[in-house]
């Protein structure tokens, strides 16, 4: 065989190639009979040979393409061959990091499917991701198309537990001039070739062992886990999806794609718009107004027939929706009755397949209409100039600039339910957005006249074009990855249920049936749990929001990190230079919305990743959110069959990453960890220590169960007061615990401590800062908090130190509020309340500066600490374990004592007290003055 494939050869290849390179056809010829990847290296070094006699520039690039596509591709179904004859489809699987040439990001594995009828594409970003399929129009870029959405669907799937994905087709043979049926039939059948494609190459678990795909040589590793889910045209498709899933004898049967007959309903549960309107109801917090109890104006994109537009225009009673297009039709209501419009949306939503032109005319107010997009013109009243605030002595428009005007109407709300993208900014061209089909009506963010946005459709607004209308209009937004994430949530929460409820099916302990009926049963459960995450999200960005202009080296930081990681693409993302950041600290402006809510995802994606990696999943306390995550139902139940849950360690990794980081913002982690030398899994231990020891969760629920009944901006002040004692408690517990951080012995040894402190807090403190906490509980008073509410408010910026305390009373036998006594004392005699102040209010030009802050806050509670036990120890011990005389007695014998050397030192800090700046080297020599006197003391 080797003498006869060398003979092709010389026949073959041209005579120079032979001479020009000795032992050239030999070593291919040698090649044949060895191994694969013997004859793969023989084979690829000569046809490098090869493409250097290619001599036009693009054919060698081209030639090289062809050549790193196929040393990328991983699987192909070309050998699969059923019945001895060829399927008419082949499958391609890639690493797509490997193909030269692809755009940004690059995922990490894509099948691409290719027939006659059809081409789809499948992306994904990592081994467990998820996303829906569409039916894509863009039958020259859908891959483009493609890679836009799932580059949203990365930073959608934070709040989840895998990573993004997403898919798409195009039909190439669709009936010209067909009818619905016919059309829709293809698409189907093109469907089923997309669906069968992707499995054919996909491995299969049977009775927990991977089991991978007949005739189909693999240059990958186990990849069994494959899950879809519906999207734009392809809402209907589950069930195909799952009966193939069935066919084909796949592990996860009808947890292949979510949403189907047997699962949650999207648009019957309105989820998707649910979850947007979390974000209208925050924003409308952060201006003082409750758009659930009073009226406000609003304007949209879609119609009641609609999932997302439909289903958000009935969230509340109180919408007066003044005008609003799709594809059809443009609707005009200019000043519409609250309640009667309500109704007749109402109405209209249950009409299968209802457009704009089924609206009862008769409900429409006066100078109102409803119009076709095929008239060359449509009348203006007075009216809708008033209502959408069209220039005086405009009479008619083109239904584009219509549009146009609907989109920069001055009014509270802009909801976006449909397709396309709407908004741009100025400094982008239209050939930048990609939505060609709505070139004619974009606008830039500039010009937007609403409040507040919705964003329940997908790339409704480029990421520059949110940017610009926050900055130059104030606009209230986030983004769509944060606005609709409800959809994907649901579908994880329904494909886990399925995989959980699963294995008690396998094991015969529960029917296909029963099963069922428990899914149907938990439906507003699920719905609970999901709107929970859209709500803490949109919390989590105005509470780094508030923060953001005090804080915005931190964020720069925490780019110019993940940058230097390889983690983030600041250009991909639009987020500020460096110049830009520059610029906006001299404005006094810090990151807008969108931004922040990039950051906070990002924070999540690199957070999870550090989690899965650490053994965080296997802590026995943090294994306590595998439950948390699944319906109340379930909990205890199917707990066995959770700790069997094959992605056990990526639930608890994403309950862990999403518990943090939407209380504590994008860059705590970062921060704690480069402050103290811990990592990421050691600051989240020490995050969940210091949460249990505050019983931070009832404070919290407490503030959010104040929505609508006091200042939402008010509220994020409450929730920053958490914010801070959560922030120097964990920083507390890093410093001085083992590498180890067991939480739960930790959280027994200070938790009943911490509530005995808060409890007698105000026998131990200072006339002053009884003062300060006084005046504290009635400022939350004013605000309509609650009493008990307003008092544990009140007291926990006072025991900032109090894990200090509670150690120092353990350590010496103390009951706390007697240790707390002198520790307050103590601060009060030496002003060290003053000197925490001018540390606190020391400027942060960089991060060192933020390191240098930080080190003289925990050397001051430090020496703090350590000043206290030696008054303590001055003192001596009486019976029962109580020192003689109170706190302020103690402190104050202690003080009494001829000692030059406190003296000396009271004599500086009260020099350092009349200076009227205290900067970086006062307040330094005033912290190492105070190691020295303990250092005496000792």
């Amino acid at each position: 065989a080797r003498k006869r494939l060398r003979k092709e050869l010389e026949v073959l290849l041209p005579a120079e190639v032979a001479t020009a390179h000795p032992g050239f056809i030999d070593d291919l010829a040698n090649a044949r009979g060895q191994t694969r990847d013997a004859q793969m290296q023989a084979i690829v070094a000569a046809l490098r040979i090869l493409l250097d006699r290619v001599a036009s520039l693009d054919e060698d690039r081209i030639l090289r393409g062809f050549l790193g596509c196929i040393g990328a591709m991983l699987r192909t179904s070309y050998f699969q061959t059923p019945g001895g004859k060829p399927r008419e489809y082949i499958s391609f699987k890639f690493d797509s990091s490997r193909v030269p040439e692809l755009p940004k990001p690059k995922p990490y594995r894509e099948i691409f499917v290719y027939a006659p009828r059809v081409e789809a594409v499948h992306l994904r970003f990592g081994p467990v991701a998820r996303g829906g399929l569409r039916w894509s129009d863009r039958r020259e870029d859908f891959r483009t198309e493609v890679l836009g959405l799932v580059k949203a669907q990365m930073v959608k799937n934070t709040v989840i537990v895998p990573v993004g994905s997403k898919g798409g087709f195009f039909v190439k043979r669709s009936p010209v001039g067909g009818d619905r049926d016919a059309v829709l039939a293809e698409g189907i059948a093109c469907y089923r070739l997309f669906m069968n494609g992707m499995l054919d190459i996909t491995d299969n678990l049977v009775d927990g062992k991977v089991v991978h795909p007949q005739n189909c040589v693999r240059h990958d590793g186990d990849d069994p886990y494959l899950v879809v889910a519906a999207d734009k045209g392809t809402a209907t498709f589950s069930d195909i999806a799952n009966a193939i899933s069935g066919e084909h004898g796949f592990w996860l049967g009808d947890a292949f794609a979510s949403g189907g007959s047997v699962g949650y309903d999207h648009k019957g549960m309105g989820i998707t718009a649910r979850g947007g309107w979390e974000s209208v109801k925050r924003h409308f917090r952060a201006l003082g107004r409750d758009c659930q109890s009073e009226d406000f104006t609003c304007v949209g994109i879609g119609d009641m027939s609609g999932d997302v537009f439909g289903n958000g225009m009935l969230l509340s009673r109180h919408t007066r929706l003044l005008a609003a297009f799709d594809r059809r039709h443009i609707f005009l209501d200019p000043n519409p009755d609250a309640a009667k419009s309500f109704a007749e949306r109402e109405r209209m939503f249950k009409l299968p397949r209802s457009s704009w032109a089924d609206y009862d005319a008769g409900q429409i107010s006066a100078g109102g209409g409803i119009y076709p997009l095929s008239a060359k013109s449509i009348p203006i009243s007075a009216q809708v100039r008033e209502a959408l605030g069209i220039d005086a002595g405009v009479d008619s428009l083109s239904p584009n600039d219509l549009k146009r005007a609907i989109l920069k109407a001055p009014v509270d709300l802009l909801w976006n339910g449909g397709i396309g993208t709407y908004v741009k900014a100025e400094t982008e061209s239209s050939a930048d957005v990609g939505d060609r089909a709505n070139n004619a009506i974009r606008i830039n963010g500039k010009e937007l006249r609403c409040k507040l946005v919705g964003e329940g459709g997908n790339l409704g607004c480029t990421q520059r074009g949110r940017i610009e209308a926050a900055l130059s209009s104030g606009v209230l937004l986030n983004t769509d990855f944060i606005d609709n994430s409800a959809g994907v949530d649901t579908s994880d929460h329904e494909v886990n249920i399925k995989i959980l409820l699963g294995d008690a099916v396998q094991r015969g302990e529960l029917t296909y049936d029963t099963r069922n009926t428990q899914l149907a049963a938990m439906t507003d459960e699920v719905a609970r749990l999901v709107l929970l995450d859209n709500y803490r999200q949109n919390q989590a960005i105005s509470l780094m929001e508030r923060m953001s202009v005090a804080r915005i080296g931190a964020k720069q930081h925490f780019i110019r990190t993940l940058e230097s990681q390889g983690l983030l693409d600041r250009q991909i993302e639009f987020l500020p230079s460096d110049a830009e950041f520059a610029e906006r600290k001299a404005r006094g402006l810090g990151l807008t919305r969108p931004e922040l809510a990039i950051l906070l995802s990002y924070s999540k994606i690199v957070l999870f990743q550090q989690l899965l990696e650490s053994d965080v999943p296997e802590d026995a306390h943090l294994s306590k959110e595998l439950r948390r995550y699944f319906p109340t139902p379930l909990q205890e139940k199917y707990a066995p069959h959770m700790e069997r849950h094959r992605l056990k360690r990526e639930i608890i990794a994403t309950a862990v990453t999403n518990s943090m980081v939407n209380r504590m913002g994008a860059t705590f982690v970062l921060r704690m960890g480069e402050d103290t030398g811990k990592t990421p899994a050691q600051v989240a231990r020490a995050y969940n220590i210091a949460r249990e020891v505050f019983d931070a969760r009832a404070l919290w629920a407490g503030i959010e169960a104040l929505d609508g009944k006091v200042d939402g901006n008010t509220q994020i002040d409450a929730l920053l007061v958490i914010w801070n004692a959560l922030r120097g408690s964990t920083r507390w517990v890093l410093n001085h615990s083992d590498a180890t951080l067991d939480i739960a012995a930790a959280v027994d040894r200070y938790h009943q401590g911490m509530r005995d402190l808060r409890g007698h807090l105000l026998e131990a403190i200072t006339p002053r800062e009884k003062q300060r906490y006084d005046a504290d509980k009635q400022r939350w008073l004013d605000a309509g908090f609650p009493d008990g509410l307003a008092a544990d408010l009140a007291v926990l910026p006072t025991p900032g130190s109090g894990l200090d305390i509670i150690h120092v009373a353990a350590e010496h036998m103390l009951q706390v509020e007697r240790a707390a006594e002198v520790y307050f004392a103590l601060g009060e005699a030496l002003h060290l309340s003053w000197l925490m102040d001018r540390i606190e209010s020391l400027p942060v030009e960089s991060r060192w500066h933020a390191h240098a802050r930080g080190s003289l806050r925990d050397e001051l509670y430090s020496q703090h600490r350590a000043l206290t036990v030696q008054v303590i120890q001055h003192g001596g011990k009486g019976a029962a374990g109580k020192a003689p005389g109170n706190g302020a007695e103690l402190v104050e014998a202690w003080l009494n004592r001829d000692d030059p050397a406190l003296k000396f030192t009271l004599g500086m800090f009260a020099d350092m007290r009349s200076q009227l700046v205290a900067d970086y080297p006062i307040v330094s020599v005033a912290v190492r003055r105070l190691a020295q006197l303990v250092q005496a003391g000792g």
